[in-house]
């Protein structure tokens, strides 16, 4: 049996001349958007991993963050992040081969059949700078959409957090939702949870935090202080990943282990300065449960509110030590679950999570006496200098599309300081 290895499979070509800072996967189709230091966004294909279109024009210093807003038909919308302290919101009608009707062999096909080193003028202009959203004082670090698409967060320098809403009216307008200023120093990163309207954010203050809309407010309803450094990077589990188990009690087992984590939701991975990469977990919130049952029980409708919105998250795992520099980014594959992570001493790292077998005299037992499962972390695969003498700024999972693809394999896509993107596969 061969050890797991994570193997280049190609680079996307032209690279940028200047820092590549972020790659974003689109959510459906078979293309990635990169942030770069001149100033642009680079479309590549996945593909034939060329070059299909710059978008240049919107920001007046590096592009830092890229985020494809999900759910929206027949175009992309792409939102972008610059050190010039502006939002932009980018808009192109799909035309990449792709139609309601189109296979994904179709897709495929139509992108490999284009040229993306003789891109022409008329496809550039394509790309509309539909709105640029102003309000932070200064550099911006990250956005994120929510699961529905209707909220865009963003993070910068300047220590806040804003929140927009897209009125989806024809006419492009953003409304500020929300401001928040409870981090004390710079905002690296924001991420909207899955499926909720729950958004992570991390900062130079080395906290994680978690904000909620309560009664039409948006607030902090958590405060991790674990870290000993700059939070750079968090992401979430997916809904459905489960973790490793082998063994004739494989299913029974995983299906152990959903019921048990089903009232925590997806968990939150985070990575720093502190050359650590953790997981969190929230704890469900048993008294405010029982609360809502009471109330739906006698049928009348409570106008106490619940004894504060806080939440309790707690450390799920530390996960192996493995970066010697700070760490960038995380990346946590909602298809297979598996965690890359990569950073300042140029390393990729890939860990996978396995249920332990539970110990018969196991002590530690639900109120229906099925052993509390646990899980432990390992490493999977190390790349040593992947992107040369070079820091990789970030991770992303992605959807494979080139001719060798099988079904629903992922490739990982890095991002690093000599404005290489680098496109990788996992051997096992």
């Amino acid at each position: 049996m061969t050890e797991p290895k994570l193997t280049l499979l190609s680079d996307l070509t032209p690279p940028s001349l200047e820092r590549t800072w972020l790659t974003a996967p689109h959510p459906t189709l078979p293309i990635v958007a990169t942030c770069s230091s001149d100033k642009t966004v680079r479309i590549y294909s996945l593909t034939n991993f060329k070059l299909l279109s710059t978008i240049t024009g919107g920001h007046k210093r590096s592009v830092r963050t890229a985020a494809w807003k999900p759910h929206v038909q027949g175009e992309s919308v792409l939102a972008t992040g610059s050190f010039d302290a502006t939002v932009g919101v980018w808009r192109r009608w799909d035309s990449y081969g792709r139609s309601e009707e189109a296979s994904g062999n179709d897709i495929s096909n139509a992108n490999a059949d284009m040229d993306g080193e003789d891109v022409d003028a008329e496809d550039e202009e394509e790309w509309r700078f539909a709105v640029l959203l102003d309000g932070h004082d200064s550099e911006v670090k990250s956005v994120s959409w929510s699961p529905s698409g209707m909220l865009l967060a963003t993070c910068a320098r300047d220590k806040s957090i804003w929140i927009w809403e897209d009125l989806d009216d024809g006419d492009n307008n953003f409304e500020t939702v929300a401001v928040m200023q409870e981090h004390s120093g710079d905002v690296k990163c924001v991420a909207w949870h899955p499926v909720e309207e729950c958004l992570a954010s991390g900062g130079y203050d080395d906290t994680i935090r978690l904000w909620r809309e309560d009664l039409d407010d948006w607030g902090q309803v958590a405060c991790i202080k674990k870290h000993e450094g700059t939070v750079w990077f968090v992401d979430w589990e997916g809904t459905d990943t489960v973790p490793r188990v082998e063994g004739s009690d494989a299913v029974a087992l995983q299906s152990q282990w959903r019921e048990q984590r089903v009232l925590s939701g997806p968990r939150l991975v985070s990575c720093s300065d502190d050359r650590t990469v953790r997981v969190w977990r929230r704890l469900p919130k048993e008294s405010v449960q029982m609360g809502a049952l009471s109330s739906a029980a006698t049928g009348i409708p409570s106008i106490i509110r619940p004894t504060g919105t806080d939440e309790t998250w707690e450390e799920d795992a530390l996960l192996p030590h493995a970066h010697e520099l700070a760490v960038y980014a995380v990346a946590w594959s909602r298809r297979t679950g598996l965690i890359a992570s990569v950073g300042a001493d140029g390393r990729i790292i890939l860990y996978e999570e396995r249920i332990v077998h539970p110990d018969a005299d196991a002590m530690d037992t639900e109120s229906e006496g099925k052993a509390l499962l646990q899980t432990e972390w390992s490493i999977l695969a190390v790349v040593n200098g992947a992107h040369g003498i070079y820091e990789i700024n970030h991770a992303a999972w992605a959807k494979r599309a080139d001719r060798g693809a099988v079904e629903d394999e992922e490739v990982l896509v890095t991002t690093a300081d000599d404005g290489s993107v680098k496109v990788w596969t996992l051997q096992r």
